[in-house]
């Protein structure tokens, strides 16, 4: 495996729940704050979960982004299994547009965060925030880069986008809908119908040359469609033997991994550091550190290429 220069971690400061009142949605937003117990001017990463978590999940790579600097906030949304949603709940055919009305309700609401912390007051950096998330969470913060879901009757989407959000970081994406969905995706998840074309925000696409999805038709490739179908400065770190689980970013004990590797995660957690450093404007020396580091491994574990 590459060796990479990162910094040892600093202690973290949690802090579950924090309610954000959320009128129409149904249910208030529950939402999780880490940050590192010192420092100031931290940056700031909102996760969304992949479908069914919860602001409990992906302590592999939100705990190592708090310990290592970042501001890490994970809503919970309505398609988690906390929540017990029916599939006839009328909310669902909405579920995809109320995880992105989350992400706007954080950021709308962060002095409100920021005070429910201890400490935390006077430490962001509201200038440097990305969004990040895995599976259907990667969709949640690829629409705040310009990703747009188009309607599957008229094939128009509307511009969702903020521009508080200046980088983002996508893991096991979904791709192009339409033919390419199978006849249980297109009819079941109508949301799955994404437009690339004016994701102009910068972007780690990060995706596993084995993760064989049962919603698409065609193979891993699939979800290498944010980067390849999106403008902009991009970068996409393909994972050698990867499935979706991405060696074990849902959690420490998630029974969702199916291809546990701790030394692939630990690639992740360094690359999405170096690269958010990067694109955030942080400081430019890790990213080309670590870029180099894995092209240099005897035994790498993936590749990066860049747009």
């Amino acid at each position: 495996m590459a060796e990479f220069d990162t910094p040892p971690p600093a202690p973290v400061v949690s802090v579950k729940p924090i309610v954000l009142p959320a009128p129409g949605r149904g249910e208030d937003l529950r939402v999780r704050i880490s940050a590192p117990a010192t420092g100031y001017d931290l940056p700031i990463i909102v996760f969304s979960h992949g479908f069914g978590s919860s602001l409990e999940g992906y302590g592999p790579l939100t705990d190592f982004w708090a310990a290592h600097g970042f501001v890490v906030v994970q809503p919970t949304h309505l398609d988690s299994r906390t929540l017990s949603l029916e599939p006839n709940d009328p909310r669902t055919p909405r579920i995809w547009r109320y995880r992105v009305e989350d992400v706007q309700r954080i950021l709308d609401n962060l002095d409100l965060l920021e005070a429910a912390v201890p400490g935390l007051a006077g430490r962001l950096d509201r200038t440097r925030i990305a969004a990040a998330g895995h599976s259907f969470g990667g969709q949640t913060a690829g629409v705040q880069l310009g990703l747009r879901v188009r309607d599957p009757q008229t094939g128009t989407g509307e511009d969702l986008s903020d521009p508080r959000i200046s980088a983002g970081v996508l893991l096991a994406t979904a791709g192009k809908g339409g033919e390419d969905l199978t006849a249980f995706a297109a009819e079941h998840f109508p949301f799955m119908n994404p437009d690339f074309s004016a994701m102009r925000t910068p972007a780690l696409i990060v995706m596993g040359d084995r993760d064989e999805l049962p919603l698409t038709v065609r193979g891993p490739d699939w979800t290498a469609d944010p980067y390849l179908l999106s403008p902009g400065d991009k970068s996409l770190l393909t994972l050698f033997d990867a499935e979706h689980s991405l060696g074990g970013i849902p959690g420490y004990e998630a029974k969702e991994t199916t291809d546990e590797n701790p030394e692939r995660v630990a690639l992740i957690q360094h690359l999405t550091w170096a690269y958010l450093r990067h694109a955030l404007d942080i400081e430019n020396t890790s990213w080309p550190a670590a870029q180099k580091a894995l092209a240099e491994s005897r035994n790498p574990l993936g590749r990066i290429e860049s747009k």
